[in-house]
């Protein structure tokens, strides 16, 4: 009898960010990020410059745990979550800790979306829900392996899960998701007529 089993497994972390503490305040969360939005110039210039639907502090603003308090605390409950995620991956971390590299607000109107991209230089990256109205824009993730699968034929449509090309997620408000900076990802098209709110982020293996 044949003995077939998976390898090279790609794992996606979901959870409840208020799972550790402080826990988050998402109201206030909400608020907080529409009051940087508003003030946040820079990042509403690069916003028009690059075509982004929106806006998101991505290219703007470094220091929202400055800012506001409450990013402050999405940090530490953030630094828990991929601590536990760094541990299932089974990353040899030696000495040396994944440190948050940056953290952005993303506020996405009816018929924006994000194209398909990842994240260089970054180990983990992920995003938590802070608004997810009905019908917000899903995310969708890639196989990595497309750009190696050659002539391989497409998948059947009923394919298992493990087995599929893209996997569509649809967190709610105070989910947050992980996954390794490598895998492709993209944002579909909001087809709510209300905002989607987000706070993304990516994590890198610290120096020392």
């Amino acid at each position: 009898m044949a003995d077939i089993e998976s390898l090279f497994v790609t794992r996606l972390y979901k959870a409840k960010l208020n799972e550790f503490s402080p826990e988050v305040d998402q109201d206030e969360l909400f608020d907080s990020c529409y009051a940087i939005a508003e003030d946040d110039e820079a990042g509403q210039q690069w916003c028009d410059d690059k075509g982004y639907p929106g806006y998101t502090s991505y290219a703007s603003l470094t220091d929202l745990p400055w800012r506001f308090p409450i990013f402050k605390d999405i940090v530490e409950s953030l630094d828990q979550h991929v601590a536990k995620f760094a541990e299932d991956l089974e990353f040899d971390l030696g000495e040396r800790k994944l440190v948050l590299e940056d953290l952005w607000i993303n506020i996405l109107p009816e018929g924006g979306y994000h194209s398909a991209h990842i994240h260089p230089h970054s180990v983990i990256s992920g995003t938590t829900y802070v608004a997810m109205p009905e019908g917000a824009s899903s995310l969708r993730l890639e196989d990595p392996r497309h750009v190696m699968m050659m002539g391989a034929p497409a998948r059947k449509k009923d394919a298992r899960r493990e087995m599929q090309n893209f996997i569509y997620m649809s967190p709610e408000a105070g989910d947050i998701m992980l996954w390794e900076s490598w895998l492709r990802h993209e944002v579909m098209m909001n087809q709510s007529e209300f905002d989607r709110v987000s706070v993304s982020f990516n994590y890198k293996w610290a120096d020392e």
